[in-house]
């Protein structure tokens, strides 16, 4: 059962969840998720499908935006339009939640809304040292 990690009230992230997990994070109120894990990385993780399905069957969107190492510029932009436009809060995950956050991360300073040492301080909260991908 992996360890869903609030970054912000908005946006928590996670490693890798299965289809039992979504019922969990619906019951803990959350509204969408986000996927960013593409399918196929290992054998033993579940489908997008899957995720997906589990997501509709409790009541909450789902977006799968794979990134495979760094995000890149397209899917910066569409975490950025996702996240303001989704029912909140948003969890996303991957394989371990850097891809995750840090996605995320890019997304808010695209959009001008953290800076990053604000986004530094959210990571390390959460987790996770985004000092080296944000030049802090």
């Amino acid at each position: 059962m992996p360890d869903f990690r609030r970054v912000t009230d908005q946006i928590s992230v996670s490693p890798q969840i299965a289809p039992d997990d979504v019922a969990r994070a619906a019951a803990q109120g959350f509204r969408t998720i986000i996927n960013n894990r593409p399918d196929g990385e290992a054998p033993d993780q579940p489908s997008g499908h899957q995720i997906e399905q589990a997501a509709r069957e409790a009541g909450l969107a789902y977006f799968h935006i794979p990134v495979r190492g760094g995000p890149t510029p397209e899917q910066v932009e569409t975490t950025e339009r996702v996240v303001s436009e989704a029912d909140k809060p948003v969890l996303a995950f991957c394989r371990s939640g850097n891809r995750s956050i840090l996605t995320w991360a890019l997304a808010e300073t695209h959009a001008g809304a953290r800076d990053r040492q604000e986004l530094i301080a959210l990571g390390r909260q959460a987790g996770y040292d985004l000092s080296a991908a944000l030049g802090g």
